[in-house]
């Protein structure tokens, strides 16, 4: 997998208070040359510049298969679609009785994310199949710019999902980026050569391939209780990768009602369109909270990693990093396990915390000084409805403005449902959302924006992870939401770039995330005044996200704009020390880039004018990384907080 460069286009932002309102809107495509029902393949194009998807039945057995192009180059051979219910075989013999398109059209916000402003602009077939014995199924298929996605729909009465024949198969001369499967999602990412070589097994849904026709990777979106999440299995020598459901579980479907699926979804482009790609949001509902003037992301000093359980029980040491975070200007503080225990314990919950409990007063405390408290949950405490309505109500009345929610370890249907059930009270609680232990974003975020973030990551908790894993994750997790990586944890002697502060200074730019919870000791920043000062600027939000350089699981530069214009840079490397030349395609004229990188005693901070367009080296030492600043550059000009 070569190093490929970005390649940045303009892309249009028009939005208007009316235009958010529509982004659900659909007008009829232009008329269509539509095959007759004895047509055995048929095309759906997108917007100029999108992937075509091929949908086909075999004229011998009636299997339907789903293929993706780009030009005359493959991205998906012919792959199996269809499903299988108590009531019908869906995968086979079936024929076709007929086709309909529409344009999806719109924009909408969102609360976090890699921009503020996105367009939605997609051509919409659904195609209707039959069984020999007259049962029905649709199969729905949305092409863009940057993806293809399916999904089934069936009329009443089919029963339950026993299994989905859905399938990816890749063009020979493919290689992956992709990591096991576990429920929680924490799993390392490798690089393998060839799409065929990982050993048989389960694997995550955002696994990347390099294609002849372009990368692809493989996604799912509008995943609710009404179906359970999936993951890949593989077959070692095999180029085709399967959906799998929760343990191969039934997706439970009430008697006599309707179903529809979540998207199957495939981002494909250049690596800078698949690394900038909403396609997952897109495909997602529309938000379901109407006000979301509350929901307000933004750094958090995360007290876990920094003073473990015994912090998590001491509101004086908490006061300390409420303090802590004030001088910084970081506007939350994360509370994390031991709050709500009998103290000293830490695994029985204090039947008075309602009313024997300092949590009112940090709050108060931290209000005063401009900082506001999340709080940590196990996620047991809200699976019952009376319980559930305690706590968060409880949490909205002391002022407490965020939950961070943990061990749900599953994607079952029952699972999914409570996330659905978690979504509307948190909600309606004006409490923000970081689910840990959890599934992946699935596009939960427009739907529900008060979803600051996912862990569904090896972050920096884990002591395995390696250079080659941060280096795809730009290029996998976060491509489909934000990811609860937790950076900054300078203090750590397990993670990969443990000789690298600037590599790691650069993480909290490279890795997205609603709520950026940095995880180092105040110690540990204090005794590095440059990341410190860094981390002092990292705004609250971004307005566009533009891929400068990568090779996933190899290098990744990517550059992320704050409202005030400026320019964010994070770069991690594996590999042996070098100099990088990373393109500056920030916009013309001239810029003042400000580097962060690793020197022999320390972090250095260097200025550099180059204009828009220019390359520069920066030095980065083996499995090591840089942080860096942008600005508009004037005569006399030398800091980017100045």
């Amino acid at each position: 997998m070569p190093a490929i460069p970005a390649l940045l286009r303009p892309r249009p932002l028009v939005l208007t208070l009316c235009s958010a309102l529509l982004a659900s809107a659909v007008a009829a495509p232009p008329a269509l040359a539509d095959p007759t029902p004895q047509a055995k393949s048929w095309k759906v194009s997108g917007p100029p510049g999108s992937p075509t998807a091929v949908v086909a039945l075999d004229p011998t057995d009636g299997r339907p298969t789903l293929a993706v192009r780009r030009g005359d180059r493959t991205v998906l051979e012919p792959s199996p679609v269809g499903l299988v219910t108590e009531r019908a075989d869906f995968t086979k013999e079936l024929t076709f009785t007929g086709r309909s398109d529409r344009k999806v059209a719109g924009s909408y916000t969102s609360t976090t994310g890699k921009s503020e402003r996105r367009t939605v602009d997609m051509t919409e077939s659904r195609f209707r199949f039959r069984t020999a014995a007259g049962a029905r199924v649709d199969l729905v298929t949305r092409v863009a710019r940057d993806g293809v996605a399916y999904r089934y729909v069936l009329p009443r009465d089919e029963g339950d999902v026993l299994s989905e024949a859905s399938a990816f198969t890749l063009p020979t001369g493919t290689d992956a980026v992709i990591g096991k499967y576990r429920p929680d999602n924490e799993l390392l990412f490798s690089r393998y050569a060839s799409a065929t070589q990982p050993t048989t097994g389960t694997y995550m849904m955002q696994a990347l391939f390099n294609t002849p026709g372009g990368q692809a990777l493989i996604a799912e979106s509008d995943v609710n209780g009404s179906y359970s999440g999936a993951h890949l299995t593989h077959e070692e020598g095999s180029p085709t990768y399967k959906v799998a459901l929760w343990n191969d579980e039934p997706v439970q479907v009430p008697d006599g009602s309707a179903l529809t699926t979540p998207w199957r979804a495939v981002i494909t482009g250049d690596l800078a369109t698949v690394t900038e790609s909403t396609f997952v949001d897109d495909l997602a509902p529309p938000s379901r909270v109407r006000d979301t003037s509350w929901i307000k992301p933004g750094p958090a000093l995360w007290t876990w990693l920094a003073g473990g359980k015994e912090a998590g029980q001491s509101l004086e040491a908490q006061k300390k990093y409420v303090d802590y975070a004030a001088e910084r200007g970081w506007p939350y503080e994360v509370v994390d396990a031991g709050w709500y225990y009998k103290p000293g314990e830490w695994d029985v919950i204090d039947p008075d915390w309602q009313t024997n409990n300092w949590m009112p007063e940090l709050v108060r405390y931290a209000a005063a000084k401009g900082v506001k408290i999340q709080v940590w949950l196990h996620y047991t405490l809200l699976t019952d409805p009376a319980e559930r309505e305690k706590w968060l109500s409880t949490l909205e009345r002391w002022g407490v403005k965020g939950v961070k929610i943990d061990f749900m370890d599953s994607e079952s249907q029952e699972r999914m449902r409570w996330y659905d059930d978690v979504l509307e009270a948190t909600a309606r609680h004006h409490l923000m959302v970081n689910f840990h232990g959890s599934t992946i974003p699935k596009g939960l975020q427009r739907t529900w924006p008060q979803v600051m973030t996912f862990e569904g990551v090896g972050g920096e908790e884990k002591r395995t992870n390696t250079a080659e894993h941060l280096a795809a994750l730009p290029f996998t997790r976060n491509v489909i939401g934000s990811m609860d990586f937790t950076p900054g944890a300078f203090h750590r002697p397990y993670r990969p770039n443990v000789n690298s502060d600037a590599g790691e200074l650069g993480l909290t730019v490279l890795y997205e995330s609603g709520i950026q919870n940095l995880a180092g000791t105040p110690e540990s920043y204090d005794a590095r005044p440059e990341a410190r000062r860094y981390l002092e600027q990292l705004p609250a939000r971004w307005e566009h996200t533009r891929l400068l350089t990568g090779d996933p699981g190899r290098s990744a530069v990517l550059a992320r704009q704050a409202p005030d214009g400026r320019w964010f840079i994070g770069g991690t490397f594996a590999g042996a020390a070098q100099t990088v030349d990373v393109p500056m395609r920030l916009g013309s004229g001239r810029w003042l880039v400000e580097t962060v990188t690793d020197g022999p005693s320390g972090l250095v901070r260097a200025p550099h004018v180059v204009r828009g367009g220019d390359t520069l080296a920066v030095p980065v030492i083996a499995d090591g990384g840089f942080a860096a600043v942008a600005c508009r550059w004037w005569q006399g000009r030398t800091s980017c907080d100045s």
